[in-house]
């Protein structure tokens, strides 16, 4: 084992050592780059003279003391590091497999080191077969020179952490703080003075903003250290493609997953596809697989098409490099497109690729409008042979591999990017887990295909706005510092084609640009399900290779999560004894991954020892090329691997039954349980000591299509509401998941905690928006009289309020415009579709009852952002329009008393009508919805609207607040006696 503290060489993870004089060994006095005297000592043998990390030269003195220092090394050999690597992606051991261990020889050295020595001895002899070892210590190719100092900017950090000002952040968090000690008096001041006249209105009013204070802590908190970052593409160049070499940027699987070409239009998915395809990233990096869960021929002949209409469009976008590579928001830009084109041939060509496109869309839509109208007998292919995916819950898995080293070239013999069709096979009878398990499939048939160490998924309406955007990526998964804890990269999700008010909030500002960015500060932001670059080792459950094994016991507080004994309890082991087999597991897993690190051309005598030791199977599943795949860092396929056979082995593991007793989809890949598996497979990985990071370039980095419409929209929360809501009720819930790893920080956990327990803060805010139309019908109110020093907690609590949003838009950048469309919509969703979403989830949860909430699309304007006046009548709708009329209603009612009543019903009444034009207010955009384009208001609305005003009409009539107690005794007496 190591000692604490003592430096660690960068390349074989053992200490330094001591030099002469007893201090730690250092090779490079410019960076104090930390390298061992053994990787030193072989560094200068194979003529490498320079420093790794700033390329100054070493001083050749110090081979001296090298020599002389002693030969006596730790249980493990050096490991040996590219000449052209500037990092090396390795894993330090913390423990030792068995097999390593019972094979030995008898001077008590591993077998590993014989092996790694000899592994040493090939890749010598392939790099120079032609030359002696003479010969190179004679005579240094200026070449070699050359690679031995590189650019300056190739040693130079590829990203860096820009914090916010203190100047913008110090006011902010002390504002967070006053604010948080206002809350403390206001909720005593509000709990000692009860409302007798009132009481249950004010203990409602009472327990709805103790929870309003708590989700404002569970959503503040987590941005408490907030920060901004920066790339450098350029570096990343200098460092990964020099010139004259082969790149040596990390290959990156692409995912785009569709379901129905009906729904999600096949015109869309193809300028996604054709985005990906035209990345400025080496072609032999880059592969996209389609998953088409429908197994639909629409999706498939449509991809043909596309395929087909790639090999003109890539060399056009990268021969004049334009934005975005999407033929479909590229030509629809209102830009001039002459701007800063010199080439004479670029109108031309230009015209020429738009005629082109013009002619795929016909083409595409021809599609479509054909497969509107199934044929009785099914589909058929253009061989004549039936469409296997005809029944598409009956099927076997399809795989074709349209593009690619082995397939069509573009129009001007380049190779293009691999482009694969994937639809996995479904059988009755078995759980698919919609787009979780189809991302899971797609994870298996690349890793087989392609096995590119990086995955960036995508859903099929987004497309790629920055072309660079992978570069983006890679500055941070590549740096040697910053990557090597990182699971995933995040980027923003952007929109076309929302309006400029952006009445629902489509563009979802604030979460992307404050939230996240406080997230990133953390242990990084969350995962939102697309624009996301996977570390591929993250998603197969293994740990970040520089954090340590799960301790057995702890004396002291939790270092990672923050939280006291209470939480983790001091000498315990967790309790759950599955926690504990899955744990050693793990371990074995990361202890077997690392060995075949050692040695890239072990044989399969060592290959089979090692998986039948681990059990990958039971992981996994069985197939040994995947495998194999799993045990590669840095990714690849094997030369010698026969593609025929890969199709082959690709095909079983999207077998329906392949993930049956296997880790997939509860410990590995997406993770099943919940319709929003993003959340919870972010959450997974950040449990196990992963970090991730947001990156938001000037550029976005991909465009998507948002639901516009107010129905849709809502459908959308919902969606996203229900499947907080069965994480909540589910094992992974953040309240108590994870704690025994202590490796989530409990800031951390505060946000996801938010990001599950949101919804049910539809419940007081329901009963809080109805509050004022019921103190105004019935003549009560939620407050005492006002004293001296209430009004002061009044008046601090809401400049303290008006303050944290004010300073929060002034570091964020946010407008003003964004913050209040969000705080309309988190009312509109929270009255509606959190509030289905908390019925549905546990009804789904707990009684197995699935309940739908349809919707019924109308016919959609030609007019720009016609789509934005559509009504699409859902019962989510209810809850906002029956607020409305209930707020409507006592306002009337409440200017009503006080014309009866004099003077002294003023007063109060402008407190209780203010509470109530807060909630009219924040409504607005709802009511705007429902009235349409032009205020053609819908039938049903209308009906709806006449049919609760009556309900609500008589209920003001039952209650009759005009007449005192007193006085309704004696008018009924009166009435008694008149019998009528």
């Amino acid at each position: 084992m190591m000692e604490s503290g003592a430096p660690t060489c960068h390349t074989c993870g053992e200490n330094v050592g001591l030099n002469a004089n007893g201090e730690p060994f250092v090779a490079c006095h410019e960076c104090s780059f930390p390298v061992c005297k053994t990787c030193f000592e072989f560094d200068l043998k194979e003529g490498r003279k320079a420093c790794l990390r700033c390329g100054s030269p070493y001083d050749e003195n110090l081979l001296d003391d090298v020599e002389k220092a002693s030969a006596n090394q730790s249980t493990m050999a050096a490991r040996l590091s590219k000449s052209q690597e500037v990092g090396i992606h390795a894993r330090h051991i913390s423990s030792v497999s068995t097999l390593e261990s019972e094979m030995t020889e008898d001077n008590g050295n591993p077998i590993w080191k014989n092996r790694v020595e000899s592994w040493k001895e090939k890749k010598s002899k392939k790099k120079k077969p032609a030359k002696t070892n003479a010969d190179t210590e004679a005579q240094v190719p200026p070449e070699q020179q050359m690679e031995d100092k590189p650019a300056l900017d190739a040693s130079q950090p590829l990203s860096t952490i820009i914090p916010i000002p203190k100047s913008r952040l110090a006011p902010y968090r002390t504002v967070i703080v006053m604010r948080l000690i206002i809350l403390g008096l206001f909720f005593h001041y509000r709990v000692t003075n009860p409302v007798d006249s009132a009481f249950p209105l004010w203990l409602t009013s009472v327990i709805c903003e103790i929870w309003f204070a708590f989700s404002w802590v569970l959503d503040q908190f987590p941005k408490w250290y907030p920060i901004n970052r920066e790339t450098y593409i350029d570096r990343l160049s200098a460092r990964y493609e020099r010139e004259g070499e082969p790149s040596e940027l990390a290959a990156v699987d692409f995912f785009v997953s569709t379901v129905d070409p009906l729904k999600e239009p096949p015109l869309i998915t193809s300028n996604t596809v054709l985005s990906i395809l035209a990345l400025d990233y080496p072609v032999d990096k880059v592969s996209c697989y389609v998953s088409d869960d429908g197994a639909a021929m629409l999706s498939f002949e449509s991809l043909v098409e596309t395929a087909d209409f790639a090999r003109k469009w890539v060399p056009f976008c990268k021969k004049f490099s334009i934005e975005p590579r999407a033929p479909e928001f590229y030509f629809s830009q209102k830009i001039d497109y002459l701007n800063d084109k010199v080439q004479p041939s670029f109108v031309k060509e230009r015209r020429a690729m738009k005629r082109d496109y013009e002619e795929f869309k016909i083409r595409i839509n021809a599609l479509v409008a054909k497969a509107q109208k199934t044929p009785e007998e099914g589909w058929t292919m253009q061989d004549g042979t039936p469409w296997p995916g005809n029944n598409t819950r009956d099927h076997p898995g399809m795989i074709q591999v349209f593009l690619g080293n082995s397939g069509a070239r573009d129009i001007e013999g380049n190779e293009l990017p691999r482009l694969v069709y994937v639809s996995r096979e479904k059988r009755p009878g078995y759980q698919h887990h919609k787009k979780a398990g189809a991302e899971n499939a797609l994870v298996r048939v690349s890793a087989v295909l392609t096995n590119a160490p990086y995955i960036l998924n995508l859903d099929c309406d987004h497309y790629v706005n920055n072309s660079k955007a992978v570069r983006e990526a890679m500055c941070f998964m590549m740096d040697p510092q910053v990557g090597r804890d990182v699971c995933y990269v995040q980027f923003p999700q952007r929109f076309d084609g929302i309006d400029r008010s952006d009445r629902y909030a489509n563009r979802n500002t604030v979460f992307f640009d404050v939230n996240m960015k406080g997230l990133d500060g953390i242990q990084g932001p969350v995962y939102v399900g697309t624009g996301c670059v996977f570390n591929r080792q993250a998603l197969y459950g293994y740990g970040p290779p520089s954090m340590p094994s799960l301790p057995k016991s702890s004396s002291s507080s939790c270092s990672w999560c923050g939280c006291c004994s209470c939480c983790c309890p001091g000498k315990k082991e967790p309790k759950d004894p599955s926690e504990l087999y899955r744990d050693a597991k793990r371990e074995e897993l990361d202890a077997a991954i690392f060995n075949l690190r050692e040695i890239e051309n072990y044989d399969e005598y060592e290959r089979s020892m090692l998986i039948s030791q681990t059990s990958f199977e039971k992981t996994f599943g069985l197939s040994s090329v995947f495998i194999e795949s799993t045990l590669m860092e840095n990714g690849g396929v094997a030369e010698s691997a026969n593609p025929s056979t890969l199709i082959k082995e690709a095909i079983h593991v999207i077998s329906c039954g392949y993930e049956e007793k296997t880790a997939w989809g509860k410990e590995i890949g997406w993770i099943y349980g919940s319709v929003t598996e993003d959340i919870l497979t972010g959450f997974k990985m950040h449990c196990r000591g992963w970090r991730s990071i947001y990156c938001m370039p000037l550029r976005p980095a991909f465009k998507g299509s948002a639901p516009i419409n107010l129905s849709d929209r809502l459908h959308q929360v919902l969606r996203w509401a229900l499947g907080s809501v069965e994480i909540f009720l589910s094992r992974h819930c953040p309240l108590w998941y994870g704690f025994g790893g202590r490796r989530l920080k409990w800031l951390q956990r505060l946000a996801y905690i938010n990001t599950i327990v949101y919804p049910f803060t539809s419940l007081p805010l329901i009963a809080y928006c109805s509050l004022p139309a019921i103190c105004l019908l019935t003549g009560k109110f939620i407050i005492p009289t006002l004293s001296n020093l209430a009004s002061v907690l009044f008046l601090g609590l809401f400049l303290s309020i008006i303050l944290t949003a004010v300073l929060e838009l002034r570091w964020s950048g946010v407008s003003i415009e964004d913050l209040w469309r969000n705080e309309q919509f988190w009312v509109i969703g929270g009255v509606s579709a959190h509030l289905f979403a908390v019925f549905q989830g546990i009804l789904k949860m707990l009684a197995g009852i699935d309940t739908n909430f349809t919707v019924t699309a109308k016919a959609a304007d030609d007019a720009e952002f016609g789509e934005l006046y559509i009504v699409k009548w859902t019962t989510l709708l209810i809850p906002p329009t029956t607020l409305l009329i209930v707020n409507m209603v006592g306002v009337v009612a409440g200017f009503s008393d006080a014309l009866n009543k004099g003077y002294e019903a003023w007063g109060p009444l402008f407190g209780k009508v203010f509470f109530s034009f807060w909630v009219i207010l924040h409504l607005y955009p709802f009511l705007k919805g429902l009235m349409g384009r032009q205020n053609r208001t819908p039938t049903i609305v209308v009906l709806w609207s006449v049919l609760l005003a009556s309900v609500f009409s008589l209920v003001w009539v039952r209650i009759n607040p005009f007449v005192n107690t007193g006085d309704s005794t004696a008018v009924t007496s009166s009435c008694i006696s008149i019998d009528c």
